[in-house]
C-alpha cells in the first residue's frame, strides 16, 4: 500500500467519530487506532507478507487542496536547472500560513537556501536549493499534492 493511501486513510480516520479502521488489500493488511485522549495520534500497524503485490496507484486530494498541477513541460531542462521534489507530500511555499513565502521569482538564492516545505505523513520537511542561481519558475501551487521527482523549482 502507498504512502498517499496510507495518508488518506489516516485523515479519515482522524476526521471522522471512527475509532479504528482496518484495510485489507490483496496480501497486506492495515490497522489504523485513533487515541482516545487525542484525537491526532493514530498508530498505524502494518504486516508485511512474504509475497510481493503491485498496486495501482490511487490518489484523491484531500479537500480544499486545489487542483493537482498539470505536468510540466517536457522542456524543462532546456528552462534552466530542475529542482525536484525528493518525496511524495504537499507543497508549501512558506513556513506558515501567512508568513512570506521563501522565495519568489526573479529571487537570487544560494545553494542550501531553503525553498519550501514538504510535508510528509505529519513531518515538515524543508527542501534546499543545491546550486545558486535565480528561480525563474515555481511550478506547483502552495498547498497542492507533489510526487517523488516532480519538478519545483527553475533555477538558472
Amino acid at each position: 500500500m502507498d504512502l498517499r493511501k496510507l495518508k488518506t486513510l489516516i485523515d479519515l480516520v482522524a476526521e471522522s467519530d471512527i475509532a479504528e479502521l482496518e484495510v485489507t488489500e490483496g496480501e497486506s493488511k492495515v490497522k489504523i487506532v485513533k487515541s482516545s485522549t487525542l484525537a491526532q495520534n493514530q498508530v498505524v500497524m502494518m504486516h508485511p507478507q512474504s509475497v510481493p503485490q503491485t498496486i495501482a496507484p490511487t490518489f484523491t486530494p484531500p479537500p480544499g487542496a486545489g487542483p493537482i498541477a498539470p505536468p510540466p513541460p517536457a522542456d524543462l531542462a532546456d528552462a534552466g536547472h530542475v529542482i525536484k521534489s525528493p518525496m511524495v507530500g504537499t507543497f508549501y511555499r512558506s513556513s506558515a500560513p501567512g508568513s512570506p513565502p521563501f522565495v519568489e521569482i526573479g529571487q537570487s538564492v544560494k545553494q542550501g537556501d531553503t525553498l519550501c516545505i514538504i510535508e510528509a505523513m505529519k513531518l515538515l520537511n524543508e527542501i534546499d536549493a543545491d546550486m545558486s542561481g535565480t528561480v525563474t519558475q515555481i511550478l506547483v501551487e502552495n498547498g497542492q499534492p507533489v510526487e517523488f521527482g516532480q519538478p519545483l523549482f527553475i533555477v538558472s
